[in-house]
């Protein structure tokens, strides 16, 4: 049978098939977010937490972000930077991800930052090195967690206005996270008026903090700075070596995640975080329900750290009606969220894409038979330059392993 269409009919239906199929195509292509984490060494716990948060995100969507399909691809870095070179090739040049969430270290995140600027692929990342959104930004970066030093400054201001400690002694791991910590708690706890004795930097992977803890005397307080899985060595040997002096943390030292393996030994210690799992706000109660049902323990700050950030996607990608394709206006419009309720509480960032929320204070305690965080106090609007002027600050050195350098 033949059949004749007329030029009219033609023009009607290729009229039609101009309009029609290709929004339907646009709205069924996946958006593709790469996720760079990892799974091995020190930092896995860590990194394990990490892919639990976007995946539990990603559940309560029903695997949708701004009526799109969300295809996840995992890059396990091995935690080195060559590694996380490698991942992110692959991510942004063979798997044409629409962003990156991740990764989880200051030394991965600097190991790729001018690869994917010069790819313009937005990275919404955990890692909290400084110079990210410093002297060095990077205009396709936005981190709703905090830089290392972030959380930190509030602790030293409350280890010195609130403890009254005058001397303290800091320990934390020989790289980029470690020194922005104390160099930022330094700054912070000497313009107030107290004093850092000792900066201590065991190696990543250091089995026996004996050395180190043998140098832990003479001072109010010890003050560490440990991510991972070390939080929980070092506290045990802590303890075993008879250190009585009262601890202080960062968020990753007394992470809420570390509640189940930590002991008696842990009870006391006073931490700051970006993420406390007591917040009591629907969203984060719903976060913390679904953790414990779908993975057994309480979140901390690096589940909760990828679940924002699937939060923060969402909102930039419905205002621009699930279309990926135009990064630029992908990376102003996530920089443009600004969030009332999430698992960390309000939030919004700064003009160098970097978060200015809560920094929440707490101290570990035993309560019912169970190790649990409870806020003591909150810092809201807590920026990356704390109260410093930012011309001020940025004209400083970033903090190193000798900056700020000890006073004599």
């Amino acid at each position: 049978m033949n059949v004749r269409l007329d030029r009219r009919a033609f023009l009607a239906s290729s009229a039609a098939a101009a309009t029609l199929p290709m929004p339907a195509i646009a709205q069924n292509k996946p958006i593709r977010i790469g996720l760079l984490t990892v799974k091995t060494g020190p930092l896995a716990q860590g990194g394990i937490q990490m892919e639990q948060g976007v995946t539990l995100f990603l559940k309560d969507r029903n695997n949708k972000i701004a009526g799109r399909p969300v295809e996840l691809l995992i890059g396990d870095t091995g935690g080195n930077p060559a590694g996380t070179k490698t991942k992110a090739q692959e991510l942004i040049e063979r798997d044409q991800v629409d962003m990156i969430f991740g990764p989880l270290a200051a030394f991965e995140l600097l190991a790729i930052t001018d690869y994917v600027a010069a790819h313009k692929t937005p990275i919404l990342s955990l890692a909290a090195a400084e110079d990210m959104s410093q002297r060095k930004p990077n205009p396709y970066f936005v981190r709703a967690s905090g830089t290392s030093a972030q959380n930190m400054q509030p602790l030293a201001d409350y280890a010195a206005k609130e403890l009254k400690y005058k001397s303290v002694i800091t320990i934390s791991e020989d790289f980029a996270y470690g020194y922005e910590q104390m160099g930022g708690f330094q700054r912070v706890f000497e313009g107030a008026g107290g004093h850092v004795v000792k900066k201590l930097w065991p190696p990543l992977v250091t089995p026996d903090y004996t050395p180190y803890l043998a140098q832990l005397s003479g001072v109010d307080a010890v003050v560490q700075g440990f991510a991972g899985s070390n939080p929980l060595k070092f506290m045990k040997q802590y303890a075993d070596a008879g250190v009585k002096l009262p601890v202080l943390g960062g968020g990753t030292a007394g992470d809420d995640a570390l509640l189940k393996s930590f002991g008696d030994e842990a009870i006391g210690m006073i931490s700051a975080s970006a993420y406390t799992s007591d917040l009591d706000s629907p969203m984060n109660q719903h976060f913390v329900e679904g953790m414990v049902r779908d993975y057994g323990s309480t979140p901390g700050l690096y589940a909760a750290g990828l679940y924002i950030n699937g939060l923060v996607a969402e909102a930039a990608l419905e205002k621009l009606g699930g279309n990926t394709d135009d990064k630029d206006a992908v990376i102003k419009a996530l920089r443009a969220v600004s969030l009332t309720d999430s698992p960390r509480g309000p939030f919004h960032f700064d003009h160098f894409g970097n978060v200015v929320g809560t920094v929440y204070i707490r101290r570990l305690e035993r309560k019912t038979g169970k190790l649990v965080q409870t806020t003591i106090k909150s810092y809201p609007n807590t920026s990356q330059f704390w109260t410093f002027e930012e011309k001020w600050f940025l004209e400083q050195p970033v903090y190193s392993r000798d900056y700020p350098p000890l006073k004599s």
